[in-house]
């Protein structure tokens, strides 16, 4: 009976409340969880796809209507990669020591480093006469300096936008960029081989997470408790070291553009919200598809309300907080982050670092109901 109710509760055809008495294990956990990496890599690679397109359509007719589509599909795409964020900070297929994401994701961004910036025409590699492949760009990528980006989706993001000099508004590089300034051939030839290298990169990592393989995925769902606790790690890195530390706190302090995680198309605000709800979706092991469909299993909060349903649901309480806090942002991020402390921007953005910090807090509680004493949060 029990078996029953779990399948039609997979399917969506009952609801979670009819199956309480359905006995959730880690196995089943790590079955749902490798179904919600997979969806979530297919639709990132999916839109990437799309987005693609609509860069390709750009260079070979630059305009502002084509530059303005690309930049929509850039930021569309960015939806679904960064709900996949969740699924790091555990040596995973994405940053194992041979992992991609140092080549996807890769941030703050030294502009120069790629092209000209204002006082600076002749800047970049585009403005050189370095040979744009797709070896010397990976090789390039971080060379000298962890700013010293090369590739990645906030490169694809400086080529499309150009540094943001305004306090109004994203970057406002000119389409003609493109078609008759200096080395406009160069540039596009950039930005269509490091659209093509991310798309390479998140289909090598979507591979190890398919169904049926002799793959990563395969691995992970034998994993047991250990593949537990990554998953915990993954949920606690992202929700405190990374999310409250690196891409918020730091910023709050400095008060700087720079330390911004999209600083040229002015997306951090839905970064944020996206990231926070990548980490709602593993908790819940439930992830709504790009083309709407709703995939619902067997979750870490089950599993940890079998032990102790007040712990499962101060984590949930902090979950929805934190979501809602960050959809509270309001855009542009680098104007919410400058003042003083009681500046209302800074407020709301603090509001979501302290719902962080307590969700952290309830999922440090949340694994020590399954045995696991030690918990990394990335602080």
């Amino acid at each position: 009976m029990k078996k029953l109710l779990f399948a039609l509760f997979s399917a969506g055809l009952i609801a979670s409340s009819a199956v309480q008495a359905v006995d959730i294990t880690p196995q089943t956990v790590l079955s749902q969880y490798g179904s919600l990496v997979s969806a979530g890599y297919q639709d990132s690679l999916a839109s990437a796809r799309d987005m693609q397109s609509k860069i390709n359509a750009f260079l070979a007719n630059p305009s502002p209507e084509t530059q303005q589509a690309a930049q929509a599909a850039w930021r569309e795409a960015r939806e679904w990669y960064g709900q996949t964020e969740a699924f790091r900070f555990y040596g995973g297929p994405i940053d194992s020591d041979t992992g991609p994401e140092g080549f996807m994701n890769a941030w703050p961004l030294d502009e120069a480093y790629i092209d000209y910036v204002k006082g600076k025409p002749k800047a970049g590699i585009i403005n050189s006469k370095t040979p744009i492949t797709e070896a010397k760009l990976r090789s390039l990528n971080e060379r000298g300096g962890e700013e010293n980006i090369a590739t990645g989706w906030h490169a694809i993001e400086f080529l499309l936008w150009g540094q943001d000099l305004s306090r109004d508004s994203a970057g406002q590089r000119p389409f003609s960029d493109y078609s008759s300034a200096p080395n406009a051939k160069r540039r596009a030839e950039y930005l269509k081989l490091v659209t093509q290298m991310l798309i390479n990169d998140l289909a090598s990592v979507e591979k190890e997470w398919q169904a049926g393989q002799r793959n990563y995925r395969a691995q992970f769902e034998q994993g047991g408790q250990d593949s537990i606790k990554k998953i915990f790690t993954s949920l606690g890195t992202l929700s405190r070291g990374e999310l409250a530390g690196e891409r918020i706190e730091v910023a709050l302090d400095t008060q700087n553009q720079e330390d911004e995680h999209s600083c040229f198309s002015d997306n951090t605000h839905r970064d944020i919200v996206v990231n926070a709800k990548g980490i709602q979706n593993v908790w819940e092991g439930r992830f709504v598809r790009r083309n709407g469909e709703v995939l619902e299993g067997a979750s870490l909060k089950a599993l940890v309300a079998q032990k102790n349903a007040s712990v499962a649901d101060a984590v949930s309480a902090n979950m929805l907080s934190t979501v809602q806090a960050a959809e509270a942002i309001e855009a542009p991020f680098d104007r919410e982050i400058v003042g003083k402390k009681d500046a209302a921007g800074r407020k709301r953005v603090q509001a979501v670092v302290e719902s962080l910090k307590n969700q952290t807090k309830e999922l440090v509680n949340a694994a020590k109901e399954l045995g696991i004493k030690r918990l990394n949060t990335g602080v």
